[in-house]
């Protein structure tokens, strides 16, 4: 299955890294909101690049078309934003889609993990049965900041025995490392980086 989108793209706009022009065309549809959720944060706001049907979808196919090259089973989604992204992926790639939820959301029997907060603690969990050993996922969010929530959930995938062929953002903030508590040896890709 072809996406009209990225058939009408150029095969080489919708390859990691992204050219100059198209990744200061995407932090151009982010909205930055100070002082959220704390004072001396700069929120990237993801909603209006998910509203701008042009950017929306040049972002969903050039992760989709990463994702294509690893051949995953399914693809998984880390709640909430990364049910958006992850969910259209798995569409656009005809896979399966996983959610890790954050705690007591999901109704059958879960793993779970916890992880370190700035200010506390917080967990994960995903079905016991959402994948397996043998199962080959992407893990996708709309973020790496700190890298907390997606070692966590890196973690969560392992335990069940799933093989994280790729883990996709659509904005990082290099500055805060996150990069740095995800496998070194993990293929780690975003579309933009602040």
């Amino acid at each position: 299955m072809t996406n009209p989108t990225a058939a009408k793209a150029q095969a080489s706009e919708l390859t990691l890294p992204l050219s100059k022009e198209n990744s200061d065309w995407l932090k151009s549809t982010i909205r930055d909101i100070p002082d959220f959720p704390k004072p001396g944060i700069i929120f990237k706001d993801i909603t209006t690049l998910l509203k701008d049907p042009k950017a929306f979808a040049f972002a969903v196919d050039v992760i989709s078309e990463h994702v294509r090259k690893h051949n995953v089973d399914y693809v998984v989604g880390i709640e909430a934003r990364g049910f958006i992204l992850g969910s259209v992926v798995a569409y656009n790639l005809n896979k399966g889609f996983i959610p890790i939820r954050k705690p007591n959301k999901l109704p059958y029997k879960v793993e779970r993990v916890e992880y370190d907060l700035e200010y506390g603690k917080d967990s994960v969990e995903v079905h016991i049965d959402a994948a397996s050993k043998g199962h080959k996922v992407a893990l996708l969010d709309d973020l790496l900041a700190t890298g907390g929530t997606a070692a966590a959930a890196y973690s969560l995938l392992t335990k069940l025995g799933a093989e994280v062929s790729t883990i996709g953002f659509i904005t990082e903030l290099g500055f805060l490392d996150g990069r740095k508590k995800l496998p070194a040896n993990s293929d780690i890709f975003s579309l933009i980086t602040y």
